[in-house]
Protein backbone atom coordinates (compact mmCIF):
# COMPACT_ATOMS: atom_id res chain seq x y z
CA UNK A 1 0.00 0.00 0.00
CA UNK A 2 3.09 2.65 0.64
CA UNK A 3 3.98 1.91 -2.36
CA UNK A 4 0.87 2.98 -4.28
CA UNK A 5 1.13 6.27 -2.00
CA UNK A 6 4.99 6.81 -3.23
CA UNK A 7 3.63 6.03 -6.57
CA UNK A 8 0.92 8.43 -6.35
CA UNK A 9 3.26 11.16 -4.69
CA UNK A 10 5.33 10.79 -8.31
CA UNK A 11 2.62 11.51 -10.06
CA UNK A 12 2.92 8.00 -11.91
CA UNK A 13 0.04 5.63 -11.73
CA UNK A 14 0.17 2.83 -10.17
CA UNK A 15 0.40 -0.78 -11.90
CA UNK A 16 -1.32 -3.02 -9.99
CA UNK A 17 -0.12 -5.90 -12.08
CA UNK A 18 3.46 -4.56 -12.26
CA UNK A 19 5.73 -7.19 -9.98
CA UNK A 20 9.10 -6.16 -8.95
CA UNK A 21 11.78 -8.00 -6.53
CA UNK A 22 11.13 -6.47 -3.78
CA UNK A 23 7.51 -7.15 -3.77
CA UNK A 24 8.07 -10.73 -4.99
CA UNK A 25 10.35 -11.42 -2.12
CA UNK A 26 7.85 -9.93 0.71
CA UNK A 27 5.63 -11.83 -1.32
CA UNK A 28 7.14 -14.93 -0.53
CA UNK A 29 8.35 -14.19 2.88
CA UNK A 30 4.50 -13.83 3.98
CA UNK A 31 3.42 -16.46 2.29
CA UNK A 32 5.51 -18.84 4.07
CA UNK A 33 5.00 -17.20 7.39
CA UNK A 34 1.67 -17.45 6.44
CA UNK A 35 2.10 -21.21 5.43
CA UNK A 36 3.69 -21.87 8.65
CA UNK A 37 1.00 -20.38 10.85
CA UNK A 38 -1.32 -22.35 9.19
CA UNK A 39 0.63 -25.46 9.41
CA UNK A 40 1.75 -24.97 12.97
CA UNK A 41 -1.81 -23.61 14.15
CA UNK A 42 -4.72 -24.01 11.68
CA UNK A 43 -3.97 -27.43 10.02
CA UNK A 44 -4.22 -29.68 12.98
CA UNK A 45 -7.39 -28.53 14.51
CA UNK A 46 -8.92 -28.65 10.90
CA UNK A 47 -7.56 -32.01 10.18
CA UNK A 48 -8.64 -32.84 13.24
CA UNK A 49 -11.80 -31.61 12.67
CA UNK A 50 -12.24 -33.11 9.32
CA UNK A 51 -10.53 -36.52 10.74
CA UNK A 52 -13.26 -36.51 13.71
CA UNK A 53 -16.12 -35.65 11.16
CA UNK A 54 -14.70 -38.90 8.87
CA UNK A 55 -14.86 -41.07 11.91
CA UNK A 56 -18.13 -39.85 13.32
CA UNK A 57 -19.80 -40.12 9.73
CA UNK A 58 -18.20 -43.59 9.37
CA UNK A 59 -19.49 -44.47 13.31
CA UNK A 60 -22.93 -43.73 11.51
CA UNK A 61 -22.68 -45.14 8.40
CA UNK A 62 -21.60 -48.67 10.49
CA UNK A 63 -24.73 -48.03 13.28
CA UNK A 64 -26.87 -47.94 10.37
CA UNK A 65 -25.32 -50.74 8.57
CA UNK A 66 -25.65 -52.79 11.80
CA UNK A 67 -29.35 -51.48 12.34
CA UNK A 68 -30.38 -52.65 9.02
CA UNK A 69 -28.97 -56.09 9.46
CA UNK A 70 -30.79 -55.69 12.56
CA UNK A 71 -34.12 -54.69 11.04
CA UNK A 72 -33.46 -57.67 7.66
CA UNK A 73 -33.00 -60.41 10.61
CA UNK A 74 -35.97 -59.15 12.35
CA UNK A 75 -38.40 -59.09 9.56
CA UNK A 76 -37.02 -62.20 8.47
CA UNK A 77 -37.90 -63.67 12.08
CA UNK A 78 -41.33 -61.93 11.97
CA UNK A 79 -41.96 -63.24 8.41
CA UNK A 80 -40.87 -67.01 10.10
CA UNK A 81 -42.57 -66.76 12.71
CA UNK A 82 -46.07 -65.95 10.73
CA UNK A 83 -45.57 -68.72 8.45
CA UNK A 84 -45.16 -70.52 11.88
CA UNK A 85 -48.17 -68.92 13.32
CA UNK A 86 -49.85 -70.10 10.16
CA UNK A 87 -49.04 -73.71 9.96
CA UNK A 88 -49.81 -73.67 13.24
CA UNK A 89 -53.18 -72.25 12.51
CA UNK A 90 -53.91 -74.65 9.33
CA UNK A 91 -52.38 -77.53 12.29
CA UNK A 92 -55.55 -76.30 14.62
CA UNK A 93 -58.17 -76.27 12.08
CA UNK A 94 -57.50 -79.80 10.81
CA UNK A 95 -57.27 -81.25 14.35
CA UNK A 96 -60.20 -79.47 14.85
CA UNK A 97 -62.31 -81.17 11.49
CA UNK A 98 -60.58 -84.14 12.96
CA UNK A 99 -62.16 -83.96 16.22
CA UNK A 100 -65.29 -83.16 14.91
CA UNK A 101 -65.49 -85.65 12.65
CA UNK A 102 -64.28 -88.28 15.69
CA UNK A 103 -67.06 -86.76 17.71
CA UNK A 104 -69.65 -86.81 14.82
CA UNK A 105 -68.85 -90.64 14.18
CA UNK A 106 -69.18 -91.84 17.52
CA UNK A 107 -72.18 -89.78 17.86
CA UNK A 108 -73.61 -91.69 14.74
CA UNK A 109 -72.43 -95.18 16.09
CA UNK A 110 -74.19 -94.13 19.68
CA UNK A 111 -76.93 -93.63 17.56
CA UNK A 112 -76.99 -96.53 15.65
CA UNK A 113 -75.79 -99.33 18.61
CA UNK A 114 -79.28 -97.30 20.44
CA UNK A 115 -81.02 -98.22 17.68
CA UNK A 116 -80.17 -101.38 17.81
CA UNK A 117 -80.47 -102.20 21.37
CA UNK A 118 -83.95 -100.35 20.82
CA UNK A 119 -85.05 -102.79 17.92
CA UNK A 120 -83.88 -105.79 19.89
CA UNK A 121 -85.75 -105.04 23.34
CA UNK A 122 -88.79 -103.91 20.62
CA UNK A 123 -88.27 -107.80 19.44
CA UNK A 124 -87.54 -109.35 22.25
CA UNK A 125 -90.89 -107.47 23.79
CA UNK A 126 -93.06 -108.49 20.81
CA UNK A 127 -91.32 -112.01 21.13
CA UNK A 128 -92.70 -111.92 24.87
CA UNK A 129 -95.89 -110.48 23.82
CA UNK A 130 -96.36 -113.27 21.66
CA UNK A 131 -95.43 -116.26 23.82
CA UNK A 132 -97.80 -114.37 26.45
CA UNK A 133 -100.48 -114.49 24.10
CA UNK A 134 -100.11 -118.38 22.49
CA UNK A 135 -100.02 -119.34 26.33
CA UNK A 136 -103.37 -117.19 26.70
CA UNK A 137 -104.79 -118.66 23.71
CA UNK A 138 -103.52 -122.24 24.80
CA UNK A 139 -104.98 -121.75 28.18
CA UNK A 140 -108.40 -120.41 26.64
CA UNK A 141 -108.28 -123.51 24.64
CA UNK A 142 -107.29 -125.88 27.31
CA UNK A 143 -110.64 -124.11 29.18
CA UNK A 144 -112.71 -124.44 25.80
CA UNK A 145 -111.22 -128.39 25.59
CA UNK A 146 -111.73 -129.07 29.47
CA UNK A 147 -115.81 -127.54 29.09
CA UNK A 148 -116.49 -128.99 26.15
CA UNK A 149 -115.53 -132.52 27.03
CA UNK A 150 -116.99 -132.12 30.38
CA UNK A 151 -120.12 -131.15 28.70
CA UNK A 152 -119.91 -134.67 26.91
CA UNK A 153 -119.20 -137.35 28.91
CA UNK A 154 -120.87 -135.08 31.26
CA UNK A 155 -119.07 -135.90 34.50
CA UNK A 156 -115.75 -133.97 35.72
CA UNK A 157 -112.75 -135.81 37.36
CA UNK A 158 -111.43 -133.01 38.69
CA UNK A 159 -109.62 -129.58 37.10
CA UNK A 160 -106.35 -130.61 37.55
CA UNK A 161 -106.22 -133.97 35.99
CA UNK A 162 -108.31 -132.45 33.24
CA UNK A 163 -106.09 -129.81 32.95
CA UNK A 164 -102.79 -132.11 33.05
CA UNK A 165 -104.07 -134.55 30.32
CA UNK A 166 -105.16 -131.31 28.24
CA UNK A 167 -101.73 -129.55 28.27
CA UNK A 168 -100.40 -133.15 27.62
CA UNK A 169 -102.33 -133.86 24.42
CA UNK A 170 -101.82 -129.80 23.08
CA UNK A 171 -98.16 -130.66 24.04
CA UNK A 172 -98.31 -133.78 22.06
CA UNK A 173 -99.53 -131.86 19.05
CA UNK A 174 -97.10 -128.61 19.43
CA UNK A 175 -94.16 -131.20 18.98
CA UNK A 176 -95.60 -133.18 16.32
CA UNK A 177 -96.65 -129.23 14.42
CA UNK A 178 -93.36 -127.73 15.22
CA UNK A 179 -91.14 -131.08 13.82
CA UNK A 180 -93.58 -130.72 10.49
CA UNK A 181 -92.68 -127.21 10.54
CA UNK A 182 -88.64 -127.56 11.32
Amino acid sequence: MYLFLIAAAEGETPNVFAMTQNVSFWTLVIFLLLLGVLLRFAFPPILGYAAAREERIQKQLDEARAQREEAEQLLAQQREQLAQARTEAQQIIAEGKQAAERVRQELLDRARQEQQELVARAKAEIQRERERAVEDVRREAVELAIAAAAKLVGTRVDAETDRRIVNEYLQSIGSRGTAGVA
